[in-house]
């Protein structure tokens, strides 16, 4: 449930989109994803860290837009994302030692050390192919296009890249974590 709220302000700049224009779209995202930080701190008593980063670039690159009247910066706001996402993946990994995925995801799954450095590695180029494909789709197309594509698409491969995540990680789980992900009538079988 906790990632649909998530998913809400980028609903609502949809719905509000196509109902009116780019720049009323614009000021919904801006509100809903202050809405939603609120929301989380107070039901959880604090902010994630991913969460703040995202609000930050919205308000920034939102305010731009509606300001400068100009869709450009909204557009770019996506590419940002990915690429700060990207660069903290190689970074803890490279510079620190320790990969952001393991860290995020190390108390609930025990896997190889290997494994952890490959899935952190495989993200940080994930979000760089989607930043990049976002220039491509933002400039190279329609905005309606565009909105689409950040709604659907973006959306949609990123869970298709998690599905194939968790495929690629199943088979170095240990048995009795492989058994906790399994369904209850497969484990009577």
């Amino acid at each position: 449930m906790k990632q649909f709220f998530e998913f809400i302000p980028l609903i609502i700049f949809f719905i509000v989109y196509k109902m009116i224009d780019i720049y009323v779209a614009t000021g919904s995202l801006i509100v809903t994803t202050g809405l939603l930080l609120a929301y989380n701190y107070l039901k959880h008593g604090k902010a994630e860290k991913m969460h703040i980063i995202t609000f930050l670039m919205v308000l920034i690159f939102g305010t731009l837009t509606l300001v400068l009247h100009d869709d450009v910066f909204i557009k770019w706001k996506v590419t940002v994302i990915y690429a700060l996402f990207s660069i903290a993946l190689i970074v803890s990994q490279y510079a620190f030692h320790k990969p952001f995925i393991k860290q995020m995801l190390g108390k609930e799954i025990s896997l190889p050390d290997n494994v952890w450095n490959r899935l952190n590695l495989a993200w940080a180029i994930f979000f760089m192919f989607l930043g990049l494909l976002n220039i491509y789709v933002a400039f190279s197309l329609t905005q309606d296009i565009w909105v689409d594509f950040k709604v659907f698409g973006l959306l949609g491969a990123t869970l298709v890249f998690t599905v194939l995540s968790g495929l690629y990680i199943y088979k170095y789980l240990p048995n009795e974590d492989q058994k906790q992900l399994e369904k209850p009538e497969q484990k009577s079988k």
